[in-house]
């Protein structure tokens, strides 16, 4: 072994070699060499990253873009065109802002403002039976299950969940709407665990938010995560995307095969170490089809990361079309690995809106939605869900509309929106111009075309009066067949007929139509406009 003595001496000749050779440089030069190349490594590193998130294609696409944009005048013209767009968009160039208030009025309407705000109602579009999703209760506002919610809603409009001591009553509904939610979904199974837990939100936008937060704060426990990842079928709902973005997670989409349900394989391809959660949705709400979650609890149990299901759509459908025999795979706590659920309950639950159920398969995993304020003045604080505040109202209103209808309530109702589900989707096959998006699972029945433009048959489906929604990659449109289509399926078909055979017949955008917009938006590479586009409508619209 060398002695201290010996190391030393080596170290002394190294540093009399180095200054040797570096003598023949300038100070200067030696100072920023050292800068510069840390500076292009940084560079370098970035570009990496941007590559490796966004694909070859994208980054280059994207520089492109981003240099053309430098050019003079290039910037400005980009601007008009967006505005353009934006104001087709809105419906014409005048804004729907103009006339509306800015200010309060000088002396209160006093109980005027009830008949002031009929007349504005009066200006809404006509919904009945025309909406793709939209209005879930069967009948009109005045009567049947509106008027018990309505009743239900305006009896505890003042209470708020915040003060537990105070409005107990809200209290206990929030709590049984939770566990009357879950017992749906398997939390009286032994495969459950028996520890599902939850909490009423928003919607399902907020349910979703909190499983994403609450799953990666759970992980970051559990693993040491701290650069947290999740990996999301492409049909999955964008509120993953505005989740990723709030609570800075890595988003991965990935394909899904050709019946488009999520890859597993895909999937798995994704998962890293810092992978805290994986999706699948029953249904997706494109497609109206439900991944494969047996097979994504798999990988989630053999990878020990969270799943959720996005059940917003099939909470309150999916339990009783299996009840009813149609064929409906494994979706809830009884899958080994789902760790949370969100499910709405003013979609086919049929309360009022806003209002949904996020569930967990235990209290370990909840705890990590919380927020508990320990040193603020105002004293010890802590509320379960995004809002301090919330509407005891909606929350009345839900447990208002779970107790009226009973299992055999929703039996029934679901027996009718499948069935009406079932004669759309045989009636679509049957017009030769159009096919069905994969073999859908529930009541959203959605269809594209080879012959004609699918957006401009939309279009003319608008013209008639019916709001459906429109969808890309593939170019196509759904509807999420409700209670109050049941009566109108005939109707539907008709009008679509007609308006396939009108585009058949005269090729091309009608007046006032959005088929351009969305043709072009779909074709368009630089997404970073479209994103642009969809920021700037949003900014000018509300």
């Amino acid at each position: 072994m060398m002695d201290f003595d010996e190391i030393f001496s080596s170290l002394n000749l190294f540093r009399a070699s180095a200054n040797s050779v570096l003598s023949q440089y300038e100070p200067l030069a030696l100072l920023l060499v050292p800068i510069l190349t840390l500076l292009v490594a940084r560079i370098l590193q970035s570009v990496l990253r941007v590559v490796f998130e966004k694909g070859l294609k994208s980054a280059v696409l994207e520089f492109f873009m981003a240099s053309v944009k430098l050019v003079p005048g290039v910037q400005k013209y980009i601007d008009a065109e967006k505005q353009k767009v934006v104001d087709k968009l809105q419906g014409s160039g005048k804004s729907k802002r103009d006339g509306w208030r800015s200010e309060l009025p000088k002396t209160g309407l006093g109980v005027e403002v009830i008949d002031k705000m009929k007349d504005e109602k009066q200006k809404d579009v006509a919904w009945q039976g025309k909406c793709s999703g939209t209005v879930y209760i069967a009948g009109n506002e005045q009567e049947g299950h509106f008027s018990l919610i309505n009743e239900a809603c305006s009896m505890f409009a003042h209470t708020n969940p915040l003060h537990l001591d105070v409005f107990q009553s809200v209290v206990r509904f929030e709590a049984e709407v939770v566990a009357m939610t879950a017992s749906l979904l398997g939390s009286n199974e032994k495969a459950s665990g028996g520890q599902i837990c939850g909490n009423m939100t928003s919607g399902g936008t907020e349910s979703i938010l909190l499983a994403v937060k609450t799953s990666r704060d759970y992980m970051k426990v559990k693993k040491g995560i701290t650069s947290p990842e999740m990996i999301i079928p492409v049909s999955a709902h964008s509120a993953y995307d505005k989740a990723a973005h709030y609570f800075k997670i890595k988003l991965w989409r990935v394909p899904v095969d050709q019946d488009f349900r999520a890859d597993v394989k895909a999937v798995k391809r994704h998962i890293n170490r810092n992978t805290i959660l994986i999706v699948g949705s029953a249904p997706g709400f494109p497609h109206g089809i439900i991944d494969p979650i047996e097979e994504l609890g798999e990988l989630a149990s053999t990878y020990k990361i969270c799943l959720h299901v996005d059940l917003c759509l099939g909470g309150f459908v999916l339990p009783f079309a299996r009840k009813l025999g149609y064929p409906v795979p494994p979706f809830d706590f009884s899958v080994q690995g789902v760790t949370s659920i969100s499910v709405d309950v003013h979609k086919y639950g049929l309360a009022p809106k806003g209002t949904s159920v996020v569930l967990y398969r235990d209290h370990e995993i909840r705890k990590h939605q919380f927020v508990a304020v320990t040193e603020w003045t105002g004293g010890l604080y802590i509320s379960p869900t995004i809002a301090g505040s919330r509407p005891g109202g909606l929350i009345a209103g839900a447990w208002a509309a779970m107790m009226s209808l009973g299992l055999e309530g929703y039996l029934e109702n679901t027996r009718k929106i499948m069935e009406a589900s079932k004669r759309i989707e045989k009636g679509v096959r049957q017009i030769p111009e159009l096919f069905i998006i994969g073999r859908p699972d529930m009541t959203i029945v959605a269809f594209g075309s080879d012959i004609v433009d699918i957006f401009e048959v939309n279009d003319v489906m608008s013209s008639k009066g019916w709001h459906l929604n429109a969808l890309q990659r593939p170019n196509s449109i759904h509807i999420c067949v409700t209670l109050q289509h049941v009566a109108v399926t005939e109707d539907f078909l008709k009008d679509l007929q007609d308006s396939v055979q009108t585009v058949k017949a005269n090729p091309g955008p009608i007046n006032g139509g959005l088929a351009p917009i969305y043709g072009a938006a779909g074709k368009m590479p630089d997404r970073a406009m479209v994103q642009d586009l969809l920021v700037d409508f949003m900014d000018s619209s509300c």
